[in-house]
């Protein structure tokens, strides 16, 4: 200390020794920072981190120390000291308090590689749930040692947890809703109904989910809207996952005459679906009779396309309608405009149509009009 104090005898050289000083742990730091990636390659990454954590602990340590000295601050802090009391076993508290936190820091760390392990080798989550997996994970290794911690030291945990509970009601009557979304959200989170990317239909709303927060989930619909539905919503509405299973069946139905042969037209119709590329050749496109409409025959032509979007669909109907609407053209089989037949009732006489062809030619040929001879008399 006599050495520190010779060296730095006036209030200008304890300035520039405090600079330098801190220029000096910024700069160590850095390179401490910069190693680690080197070193990380030939050692285990916890073991790396921890010792980047305890280089720069100690470091700061010695800093804070060199401060007391160069200051002359070890008056106060020996008061300080005393004040508080410290004996024996504080100090072994003490360790064991900085044990402990550090070991819940390296247990995080660890628990975060293995999350992020069994996501990556075994897809068994997404990246996104690995975070929220993580912080759970941290936020209980965190309160266990601050709860062994305080224990330690003869804090009434039974009083904390008391007044915790009461504020955690207070707050659950306040913001319940909020609530009740944030939980819906873990509820989505690994139950997983849908995942990013994929194309959905929640209630009314349908889109591509672009987003999945703790509180709501963001679709982009197909006009380009984005539409933020709160969690709690969607654990309540049905959900349609269209792109769960990598593939989607589409359904186009056509009419054709009632005197038209169906085999035929089936068949016509399933030749016509071959051989596009965006149509799955397992299972392959077939076509059932769907139902007797007013005016045709209802044929459903069926066909599956792979890795379905909105875009992906209307274009491979497109390609179906026109497909067999050409070979129904080539092959003469007609697909009917609605019709609709009138008749009048047998005591009226029936529905009579004037000849207006006759009636045309009367005219031309000089006859009177029976309206206009009525009214001449």
């Amino acid at each position: 200390m006599d050495a520190i104090h010779r060296l730095f005898p006036t209030l200008e050289s304890q300035f520039l020794g405090t600079l330098l000083v801190v220029a000096l742990l910024v700069g160590v730091s850095d390179v401490v920072r910069r190693l680690g990636p080197a070193m990380k390659r030939r050692f285990n990454d916890t073991a790396v981190e921890a010792t980047q954590a305890a280089v720069t602990a100690i470091l700061t340590g010695l800093v804070g120390v060199f401060f007391v000295v160069v200051w002359r601050g070890g008056g106060e802090v020996n008061a300080l000291l005393e004040s508080f009391e410290f004996g024996g076993r504080d100090v072994v508290r003490a360790v064991f308090t900085v044990t402990i936190l550090a070991g819940a820091y390296s247990v995080t760390r660890l628990t975060r590689r293995v999350i992020h392990r069994v996501g990556t080798e075994r897809g068994g989550i997404s990246e996104h749930q690995q975070e929220i997996a993580h912080h759970v994970v941290q936020v209980s290794v965190y309160v266990f040692a601050l709860l062994v911690v305080l224990g330690m030291w003869g804090v009434n945990i039974g009083g904390l947890l008391v007044g915790a509970g009461f504020a955690g009601i207070v707050l659950g009557l306040a913001a319940r809703q909020t609530l009740g979304a944030v939980l819906a959200g873990f509820v989505v989170l690994f139950s997983r109904p849908f995942e990013l990317g994929d194309w959905v239909e929640i209630g009314d709303q349908e889109g591509i989910v672009t987003d999945i927060t703790i509180v709501n989930t963001q679709l982009r619909t197909f006009d380009d809207e984005y539409a933020m539905i709160p969690n709690d919503i969607v654990t309540s509405e049905e959900i349609i996952n269209r792109s769960r299973q990598g593939r989607l069946r589409v359904n186009v139905d056509v009419g054709v005459d009632y005197t038209t042969d169906l085999e035929t037209a089936m068949e016509l119709a399933e030749e016509a679906m071959t051989g596009h590329d965006l149509l799955l050749d397992k299972p392959d496109p077939h076509v059932v009779l769907a139902e007797f409409g007013d005016s045709a025959v209802v044929l459903r032509l069926r066909f599956y396309i792979s890795n379905p979007s909105a875009r992906k669909m209307w274009k491979a109907r497109t390609k179906v309608i026109a497909a067999v609407k050409e070979r129904f053209d080539e092959a003469g089989v007609k697909i009917p405009f609605p019709q609709r037949e009138l008749s009048g009732r047998a005591q009226t006489g029936g529905l009579r149509v004037a000849d207006a062809v006759d009636a045309s030619a009367r005219d031309t040929d000089g006859g009177v009009d029976p309206a206009e001879e009525s009214d001449a008399e």
